[in-house]
């Protein structure tokens, strides 16, 4: 299944745990894997505390620590946004998380999170694939 999001910020981490935990239950399975990708090179996915909006940022601000916005990259030439195809490479584009009795398999504190790296868009697209029975 297709999820479709819209981000409001240039950087942005946006927790989508309900919305792909909606399509576990709706698939009906018990047992099994869940794997959720983003399909943009300039957005990622990642598994991290949902409780603390204040990590995401931090997260961010690492990033653009390590990872400084038109610090000579050479595909800046091509569109400016060199930075965001790099962090989106470090963090990845998809998580997998198990399924039991129905559910996600997460932590207490743990949440799907899209880390929006080259926005405003409109339309961010996620993909979530259900793997049943392992």
């Amino acid at each position: 299944m297709t999820l479709r999001f819209r981000t409001t910020a240039h950087k942005q981490c946006l927790e989508i745990t309900e919305e792909v935990r909606a399509v576990v239950r709706e698939a009906g399975v018990r047992q099994g894997l869940c794997h959720v990708s983003v399909l943009h090179a300039t957005a990622a996915i990642v598994v991290n505390e949902n409780d603390d909006p204040n990590i995401g940022v931090d997260l961010l601000t690492a990033l653009d620590r390590a990872i400084p916005d038109h610090a000579g990259w050479l595909h800046d030439r091509v569109d400016g946004n060199a930075q965001a195809h790099i962090k989106a490479a470090v963090l990845g584009p998809s998580e997998t998380i198990a399924i039991r009795d129905g559910d996600l398999l997460l932590g207490t504190w743990q949440g799907i999170i899209l880390v929006e790296l080259d926005g405003p868009r409109a339309e961010r697209r996620v993909v979530v694939t259900i793997v049943p029975g392992v």
